[in-house]
């Protein structure tokens, strides 16, 4: 098969006229002509770090929406569904990523759970760590969360880097905030890359130490705009990634967004593509063509370098997108879970003032995942702390998804904006218990019951009587529907969670990283309030 183009040669640094000879689904040459067709021809997108499971669809699914905006591989952390099922969650994905094209590299989860102060469904220790890192399904070392226990050579977390480097795998990082003679020390423990910079001077500082940085524009962190300039100064050192996508985003675009956001901020264009293409398959070493004799067929025809509408997707040698229309049809999953807790009343939300008249209260900021503490004077109502909706303090709850009668842990939250009612999620980074946020206990009561009777999913409760679910039976992470039902039920939930006054851009991705406790400052698990500038746990009141 021969497909003639505009040949984007990425380590040339041209763009000619060619013919590509395809032979079983490999580049078997490239010929230089004299006339082609006005379109380009260029290595597909890579998303160098990301968590399928945080789009809400099985690997197969996000594989079918994917590879219509020009993605062919993702390096993808399952480590939301190892903390749910464990090793069973990984295997899991592996198995239903072989249904899709679309090349997904497993690591193996590092942190499992993230710390000691919060309850997850399983735990991964370095022996399980090990025999995962032996299995040539997985690929790399999933990001080392735990990075106070790398600064202090834990042995557990040194056990699990070892492995890594036994088996000759990259180990990736996440270290928010870390610089200086910490982030050197957390380099040279092993760690190759870092996708929490939220600075240019982070950055630059991590890559001193050594360090590759990946550029994250997802559905709920967004640093490019702080990072880009990397893409100039260090073209070799840094990749494009999403951590984390929601299916109505995935709906429109993926890495090609980071593509054209820098094309538009004037990147030359064989730096941007180097991020987007070559990067990641060179530092994890991925068998993803390049568009290099030999290489296996992985590539995009898009209509111009400035645009970059993609035309088709090719992996393998086959046509998998064209037009903006996904090729793949859509697989049926099977289900996977781990719930086992009870329905609650409104009492179980409640918190005794006990005489307080000032709170800790987290501060959300759109588009980040780190947060703020800061103090607020209280709210109470028959001797019971009570949101404030006036003062947009609202309280927040995460119940335990593993024990059936565990307490409900309950803080107090700045910046969701909601008038009225309640949202709820098991898409709870990284234990994936319920979080919810509500304007009276009635509504928190009512969303949480709702995901109870369902396993998982996310809800809006506009009243504690008129609920709006989204399912999602899969770990309560993931949908066994596909793509674009997902996407149209996940933009209903959206939609009705903004009508109750949030202006968050992704309320539900905002909300799944408020017990996310590895990063700072002031976080809730379910066993209560969490200091993460001191690694404790803190009160409530003061």
């Amino acid at each position: 098969m021969i497909i003639s183009g505009q040949y984007t040669d990425l380590f040339q640094r041209r763009t000619f006229p060619a013919e590509i000879d395809i032979r079983d689904g490999k580049i078997y040459a490239v010929k230089e002509v004299a006339t082609a067709p006005d379109h380009y021809i260029l290595p597909g997108f890579t998303d160098a770090h990301i968590h399928i499971e945080s789009s809400m669809l099985t690997p197969a699914a996000f594989g079918t929406m994917a590879v219509v905006h020009g993605t062919v591989a993702t390096v993808s952390d399952p480590h939301e569904i190892a903390n749910v099922c464990g090793v069973a969650g990984v295997q899991y994905m592996i198995e239903n990523a072989r249904h899709t094209p679309l090349k997904i590299f497993f690591g193996a989860p590092s942190c499992v759970p993230a710390t000691e102060y919060e309850t997850s469904g399983a735990t991964l220790d370095a022996d399980a760590v090990q025999l995962l890192l032996e299995s040539p399904d997985i690929w790399y070392l999933s990001e080392m969360m735990n990075y106070p226990g790398v600064l202090n050579s834990d042995p557990e977390v040194m056990k699990k880097i070892a492995a890594a480097v036994a088996t000759g795998k990259p180990i990736d990082g996440h270290a928010p905030g870390l610089k200086g003679v910490a982030a050197q020390q957390y380099a040279a423990a092993g760690i190759t890359t870092d996708h929490e910079c939220v600075t240019l001077d982070e950055a630059l500082d991590k890559i001193a130490a050594g360090m590759q940085i990946l550029i994250r524009e997802g559905s709920a962190a967004k640093n490019f705009d702080a990072l880009h300039e990397l893409i100039r100064r260090h073209p070799d050192k840094v990749m494009f990634c999403c951590d984390d996508k929601h299916p109505d985003e995935l709906a429109l675009h993926h890495i090609n967004h980071h593509v054209k956001k820098a094309l538009r901020k004037g990147h030359n264009l064989y730096d941007v593509l180097r991020a987007a293409c070559v990067n990641p398959v060179m530092h994890y070493k991925l068998p993803v063509g390049l568009l290099r004799p030999g290489d296996a067929a992985d590539f995009i025809i898009v209509n111009d370098l400035k645009e970059l509408e993609v035309l088709e997707t090719w992996i393998n040698g086959k046509l998998v997108a064209e037009g903006g229309e996904s090729l793949l049809p859509h697989q049926k999953a099977t289900v996977i879970n781990n719930f086992h807790t009870n329905e609650k009343k409104p009492e179980d939300f409640s918190v005794n003032a006990d005489g307080a008249t000032m709170i800790r209260v987290i501060e959300a900021t759109d588009g980040q995942l780190i947060t703020k503490e800061i103090t607020a004077e209280a709210k109470v109502d028959n001797g019971k702390l009570v949101s404030d909706t006036g003062r947009d303090l609202l309280k927040m709850a995460v119940v335990n998804r593993y024990t059936p009668d565990a307490p409900v842990a309950v803080a107090f939250i700045k910046n969701i904006g909601l008038k009225s009612g309640a949202i709820a999620s098991t898409v709870a980074h990284d234990c994936h218990n319920i979080v919810a946020v509500g304007a009276d206990d009635e509504s928190l009561c009512a969303a949480v019951n709702a995901l109870i009777k369902c396993k998982g999913g996310i809800a809006v409760a506009q009243t504690p009587t008129e609920i709006t679910t989204m399912p999602l039976p899969v770990a309560g992470l993931m949908s066994d529907k596909g793509g674009t039902e997902v996407a149209k039920a996940y933009t209903k939930a959206d939609a009705a969670a903004k009508a109750l006054g949030t202006k968050l851009k992704a309320p539900f991705m905002t909300l799944s990283f408020m017990s996310l406790l590895v990063i700072p400052s002031l976080k809730l698990s379910d066993k209560g309030l969490f200091d993460g500038n001191n690694f404790a746990f803190t009160n409530l009141t003061l």
